[in-house]
């Protein structure tokens, strides 16, 4: 993003690629990070999660639903993308799953008939990139990659969008303080060449739009915090690859999370801080 002054020249020294998600989950708990990302083979996991399935579902229809030409994007057609793209993974039987299939028709048939959908996104879970440094001058210290769930183009500036099915309306503070949209913001704005600022949280249960517009500053904190976990993530990478003890460079951060956690069956600190959850517990009231 060249306002912001960022270096993204490729500079001679080694790079932390990162994502979003990858950052998020270090700082939840570096345990969950080192069985998602480092351990072969794989830890075991939970089954799925009802609210995942759900989610997965709705972004799945709504992707498809761009992909039609504008005179195409109807309530009714919205309504038959979401009963093709359905799944049943973690509810609880077939009568919960039935509700929420209702439920959620319902969501993207009101989000198609009270929101503009004649648009041409630049991005439907776009891929974005960029090497970036938060000072100008200083070089690059790591790579921000991952994938947008929508890019518009308006006013001659990008605009994020990311689909919500959780269980709570967003607000503009959540809008502002996600370090994800603030880093798909910059990363759009490289990889697409033009300005982003605005992020948008559309929450699909409540019609609820929560909007933010960032400043040079406000992106430029983000980025600041996402280089703080960037540098420890390497760090403990590293120490690992020298033979560093991987209990104690990626510790469990214990919590409520854990009654949720996809790697539970393989933590027992995590199966003593809290109860399992129920793989529906999460789903929208």
């Amino acid at each position: 993003m060249e306002q912001l002054g960022f270096e993204f020249e490729v500079q001679p020294k080694r790079l932390t690629k990162v994502s979003p998600a990858r950052l998020a989950t270090f700082a939840d708990c570096p345990r969950r990070y080192r069985m998602s990302y480092l351990d072969r083979p794989t830890p075991t996991r939970t089954g799925p999660w009802a609210h995942s399935t759900l989610g997965a579902v709705v972004h799945n229809a709504l992707r498809a639903l761009f992909d039609l030409p504008p005179q195409r994007r109807t309530p009714v057609r919205a309504a038959a993308l979401l009963a093709e793209q359905w799944q049943s993974g973690g509810f609880a039987d077939a009568a919960q799953a039935a509700v929420y299939r209702e439920r959620a028709t319902g969501w993207v048939m009101d989000y198609v008939e009270h929101h503009d959908v004649s648009g041409f996104p630049v991005g439907l879970e776009r891929w974005v990139s960029a090497t970036v440094s938060t000072e100008p001058g200083r070089p690059a210290s790591m790579i921000i990659e991952g994938r947008a769930d929508r890019i518009d183009e308006r006013d001659g500036e990008l605009v994020i969008v990311d689909y919500k099915t959780g269980r709570r309306a967003p607000g503009e503070d959540e809008a502002r303080g996600s370090q994800a949209l603030a880093l798909y913001a910059v990363a759009a704005s490289r990889t697409l060449r033009r300005p982003c600022h605005r992020v948008e949280l559309h929450h699909l249960p409540t019609g609820t739009v929560a909007a933010a517009d960032h400043t040079e500053d406000s992106l430029r904190r983000h980025l600041t915090r996402a280089e703080e976990t960037a540098e420890d993530l390497r760090t403990a990478t590293d120490s690992l690859a020298a033979g560093g003890d991987s209990e104690e460079l990626f510790p469990a951060r214990v919590g409520p999370r854990c009654a949720w956690c996809d790697f539970r069956p393989s933590c027992a600190q995590g199966k003593q801080a809290s109860p399992e959850a129920k793989p529906w517990e999460l789903l929208a009231p």
